[in-house]
């Protein structure tokens, strides 16, 4: 096998290795296993029976896995989806809640089509960095109410947990390390009857096969008007998270995937969770950190087999299943989020080396992410941030300078700088206007006219000249600049 092949796995070439395919395989159970008590979780958010979100996240993740772009990552029922459309099950019902998910899966394949995927490449990396150690953070406080007003005994289960898992991976990796502990500490529960809160304490588990589901809802306007906004902003938050953790998986594995395939797959893998009862679902940071960072899967063998072990779990061993103490999950969730944490990123010596410009973003991403528990908002403010300090620090790197006086009724001026909207307010004040001579030259052959902004600048300059009664003629435009001043000027009224 060649070194692109090991870096880039492929379905075949895992079932034809054993190795490739027992980290498959046992990948998927550890996913499915940590998918569960979540689905139960976030179906209470959302104000739904658990087996909506359990049935969610089989669907998700079976379907992702043949329509996603992005293999090995996780798709399943989120809190961010669930926070977003849980009015509409409390209002309206359940039928309307399928539908709004149905609805949310159409908007996502038409963005998918046009192109929205590409909008990543204006996301900074600052905005990542603080998008990833947000997600640590929510990752582990999401595991207070585990850890919270509970019996004593959780705490040494958890600890054991780590220690399992810290300590296994450096004498073997035949087995997925979060796997042994789960099934370790599942045992020893079980066998000195410890009592402590398990998955069956979370919410009762499904005993009957998802089946097809064709809301009940009417076809006209009234409906669209009730379930299109809640279908538009779950849309958004969905692709928003999916995209970043398809990018967050490029960088842990040093792969490409297909944003686009991916923006269209969720979209068709929420139609089809909504029409068989499922409350729809995104990207799932933390299972998919998991699988691939954890448990060492890298193909889309990992994801199927997540979904399929969930609903075997769920439907077949539940009994089973409601064993598992909830220590043991918070545990590899705990793991996860020390290795989700991006380390070098908030050390002092990374800090001090840093532009105090781009930690603000990642800072301003990290406080917005935990304060609303959205990292939606979070990359929203984020990029922001990034766009408003930008602007700011550009707009100090224009200057103008007096350059020559060929004679005693010209001067020349050399403008040097990216001109738009924030660098260009300022340049009208910038010129002597009472003061110079008849004949103003201003060359731009040092700069680059990006807006309509500049352009009304311009022209406020020369209309200030002619006020005094002098002359004033811009010069050295390249040709992009050019035509924008050539299609603007004069056009603009109302001065800069």
């Amino acid at each position: 096998m060649t070194d692109s092949a090991e870096r880039i796995p492929t379905v075949m070439g895992a079932l034809r290795s054993p190795r490739m395919l027992k980290t498959e395989v046992l990948a998927g159970l550890v996913v499915a296993l940590a998918l569960i008590p979540e689905a139960i979780a976030f179906s209470i958010i959302a104000g739904v029976d658990p087996r909506v979100g359990l049935f969610a996240s089989f669907t998700m993740a079976v379907s992702i896995a043949f329509l996603g772009g992005r293999p090995a990552m996780i798709s399943a029922a989120t809190g961010a989806i669930a926070l977003v459309i849980a009015p509409v099950a409390k209002q309206y019902g359940l039928d309307y809640f399928i539908a709004t998910v149905i609805l949310a899966g159409v908007f996502q394949v038409i963005f998918g089509v046009l192109g929205v995927a590409k909008l990543m490449r204006f996301i900074p990396r600052s905005v990542m960095v603080g998008f990833v150690n947000a997600l640590a953070i929510l990752i582990f406080t999401s595991q207070f109410p585990a850890l919270i007003g509970v019996p004593w005994l959780v705490y040494p289960l958890v600890a054991v947990g780590l220690l399992i898992m810290f300590l296994l991976p450096r004498i073997t990796s035949v087995v997925p390390a979060p796997l042994v502990a789960i099934v370790l500490l599942t045992v020893a529960t079980v066998v000195f009857t410890l009592n402590v809160p398990d998955v069956g304490d979370e919410g009762e588990l499904p005993s009957s096969l998802p089946a097809l589901l064709i809301p009940d809802v009417p076809l006209n306007l009234e409906t669209l008007s009730i379930i299109a906004p809640y279908a538009l902003a779950m849309a958004i938050v969905g692709l928003l998270e999916s995209l970043l953790t398809a990018k967050l998986v490029d960088d842990v594995t040093d792969t490409h995937s297909n944003k686009t395939r991916e923006s269209w797959g969720q979209g068709a893998a929420n139609v089809i969770t909504g029409f068989f009862g499922g409350m729809g679902g995104c990207a799932m940071v933390g299972q998919t950190m998991i699988n691939v960072k954890a448990s060492g899967a890298r193909t889309r063998i990992s994801t199927f087999l997540a979904g399929v072990f969930l609903l075997i779990l769920v439907v077949g061993l539940g009994d089973v299943v409601a064993l598992i103490p909830m220590a043991a999950l918070a545990a590899v969730m705990i793991m996860v989020a020390i290795g989700t944490m991006d380390w070098h990123s908030i050390s002092p010596k990374t800090l001090r080396r840093m532009p105090k410009s781009e930690t603000a973003v990642m800072l301003a991403t990290v406080v917005v992410t935990v304060a609303t528990h959205n990292l939606a908002y979070g990359v929203v403010v984020g990029v922001v941030t990034a766009m408003v300090l930008f602007a700011r620090r550009v707009a100090h790197l224009t200057e103008v300078i007096d350059v020559a006086h060929p004679n005693e009724d010209t001067r020349i001026y050399a403008v040097k700088g990216e001109l738009f909207f924030a660098s260009s307010n300022d340049l009208v004040y910038q010129f002597d206007y009472a003061g110079d001579p008849k004949n103003i030259v201003i060359d731009l052959s040092g700069a680059h006219v990006w807006d309509a902004s500049t352009v009304a600048t311009l022209d406020a300059i020369t209309t200030k000249y002619e006020a005094k009664g002098k002359r004033a003629v811009i010069v050295g435009l390249d040709a992009a600049s050019a035509q924008r001043h050539v299609r603007l000027t004069g056009q603009l009224s109302g001065g800069h």
